[in-house]
């Protein structure tokens, strides 16, 4: 990977994204928490729910990823309260498709995750990209399963 392909990756909006991850932490009763671990690169999130009325009341994440996973934890974090499985759910597949189909990227409110374009050219940063919105469905699946 050259320096000009590290430059466009790791752009000045990713890097600011990772600066401001909302919802940092853990809950402290939660009803469904799950984590997720990249087996590429060791990037790890760990997400915390309560979910009232089908749609995420509270929510707080443990983030330890490369700055691409960060930015995707910061788009995540920034809009998920309110958020339905469902919408939770497409968002994520949206993401997954333009980075490994070349889709189109989300709309609002995670329009944010438009900065990660430049990382479709590199396959192997795609799981660490998705860990947030996979922990936070999983979290998710338990705290619906037990209410």
């Amino acid at each position: 990977m050259s320096d000009s392909d590290l430059m466009q990756l790791y752009s000045r909006r990713i890097l600011a994204l990772t600066t401001s991850i909302p919802h940092q932490g853990r809950l402290t009763a939660p009803e469904g928490s799950a984590m997720r671990r990249s087996p590429h690169c060791g990037s790890s999130v760990t997400v915390d729910v309560i979910v009232q009325d089908d749609q995420i009341a509270e929510f707080a994440q443990q983030v330890r990823a490369c700055a691409l996973g960060q930015a995707s934890a910061s788009v995540l974090g920034s809009a998920v309260i309110g958020q339905t499985r469902e919408q939770i759910e497409t968002t994520r597949d949206q993401l997954k498709s333009m980075l490994k189909q070349g889709g189109e990227a989300p709309g609002a409110p995670f329009a944010e995750l438009e900065a990660l374009l430049p990382a479709r050219e590199y396959p192997n940063r795609h799981a660490s990209i998705l860990l947030a919105w996979e922990a936070t469905l999983a979290a998710m699946d338990e705290a619906q399963a037990g209410a």
